[in-house]
Formats: C-alpha cells, structure tokens, sequence
C-alpha cells in the first residue's frame, strides 16, 4: 500500500513551480530582491549568476530550509509546499558510505516502511534509469564521483518528488565528466518528464540542460534575464559543438561578466574605502 501511494506516476504527468516577488534579507544586507518566475510542468530551468547573487539562498528557500522571506512560492497553485514535493540533489556528498548502491537507494523507501521486497524492487528501476547497472553492491568509496552523484540523484527520485531541484550538483567533477553525467540526466528528465531546477556556475551545463536559463544580477539578487535555450529535443552533449550553443552561451556570458565586474568593482569600494 506504501509503495502504490509514493509511485503514482506524478512525475510522468508534470507540476509547476511558481517562485512569486521572493525577497530574503539577513538583518540589513538584501540577499534576494522580488525573484519571480515559474517553472511549467516538465520544463527544465538552470538558475545562473555570479558568486554572491543568492543563488543559494533561493535554493534554500524553495527546499524549505529558510524561512523568513517575503514573497510566495507554489507547487501546482498550492501555496503549502509539503517538504517531500520537493526532492533535493546537493553540491556536497551525499551519498551514505556505509551502505552500497542499493542501500543508498532504497534509504528513503525505507524510511517511508515501504517492505523490503519492494522497495529493492524500486530501487534496481532507478539505478538502471541512471545508469548504473551492476554497481548495486558497490560502496560509494569504489565508484567514481560522476557514479555517486547518478546514486544520490536515483536516492532523491526514489521520493518521486514533484519537482526535482538541484544545487550545483556536479561543481566537483571535471568537465568531460560533467558533460557526460549531463547526458544521463537529460535521458532522465526525457524518461520521467520532470519538473526540474538546477542551480549552477556553469554556462555550458546550464545551456546543455535547459528550456530556459534564468540569469541573476549580483546582491541583491534579482532576474536579470531570462534566455529561452531553443536547441532541439531529445538533446546529448554532441549539441556543445554546435553553432547555437556557442551564440547562446557567449550570450549568457556577456550577461554574467557584467554582473561579476559589478561585483568585482563593489568589493574594490570596500575594501578601499
């Protein structure tokens, strides 16, 4: 019965996300100002900035982490967000060592008093989604990073969460590595039609990944653009060779250099001042 109520499909139909005039302050420094958008049912949205815009705060507002704020955020026109509907993949590791793959991954079925026949059952689904058939036994200290975050990210679908958020989930591997975990969730996002948001750094992955990218200024941070990414679906990192990709990224760029350079020349004042 546990295990009918927390796989019903949800992600195969799609849920919005609707982030409305958030404003977040720390005493007198705005680290957020009127952040407004929304992510449609199975759009995949990247939130990009400069170091310091509140990237993270907003990710730790709409994970339900911080409190505080002035604004509203909504999962499918519901005001009251249920923790659980959103699922949530971290920059730092995650992934319990103690336990292999199949553990990590039925971790939260199990929590959840799902019996255990079951809930292994669900766990191998989601490992083969992601790719890693055949590592079920392994310990995370025997797989590669790439291979820990595709275990963390099977351990958060496992919820089967409304709207799946991450935050900058693969800063710690190297790029030809992040192109190719980059594949793998683009197959997953086709496969489960997941309503997602990445936060990130990174130009190429955001552009490679999304419907639309949503460029911040520098504090407080604000939406200072919003870049419709209209390169094909289904979509591999063979797009990054091509000439769209290069104008939209140079694109974004031209946006992000500006609002580091604002950045850069406020910490100056500072400091000189």
């Amino acid at each position: 019965m546990a295990f009918e109520y927390l796989f019903t499909g949800r992600g195969m139909i799609g849920h919005s996300l609707s982030v409305q005039n958030v404003t977040k302050r720390f005493g007198h420094l705005t680290a957020i100002d009127g952040i407004s958008f929304d992510v449609r049912p199975r759009e995949f949205i990247s939130v990009i900035g400069p170091s310091g815009c509140g990237k993270s705060t907003l990710f730790n507002i709409i994970g339900g982490f911080v409190g505080d704020y002035e604004g509203a955020l909504l999962v499918d026109g519901q005001a009251k967000v249920a923790r659980r509907s959103i699922g949530m993949v971290f920059q730092e590791e995650s992934t319990f060592p103690w336990r292999t793959t199949l553990q990590n991954v039925a971790f939260p079925l199990e929590v959840a008093g799902v019996p255990k026949k079951e809930r292994e059952a669900r766990a191998r689904e989601l490992i083969s989604l992601v790719g890693l058939t055949g590592f079920e036994n392994n310990y995370p200290a025997e797989m590669s990073g790439g291979m820990r975050q595709r275990t963390a990210i099977a351990r958060t679908l496992a919820f089967d969460p409304q709207v799946l958020l991450m935050d900058e989930p693969f800063a710690a591997l190297d790029e030809q590595t992040r192109l190719l975990v980059g594949d793998k969730v683009l197959q997953i996002h086709q496969q489960l039609n997941q309503t997602s948001l990445l936060i990130t750094h990174n130009i190429t992955e955001a552009v490679q990944l999304s419907d639309r990218v949503i460029v911040m200024t520098y504090r407080p941070g604000r939406v200072k653009r919003i870049v419709d990414i209209d390169l094909p679906r289904p979509r591999t990192s063979e797009i990054v060779g091509s000439a769209r990709f290069g104008e939209l990224v140079g694109s974004i760029w031209n946006d992000l250099r500006e609002e580091a350079s604002r950045g850069m020349s406020e910490a100056e004042r500072r400091k000189a001042g």
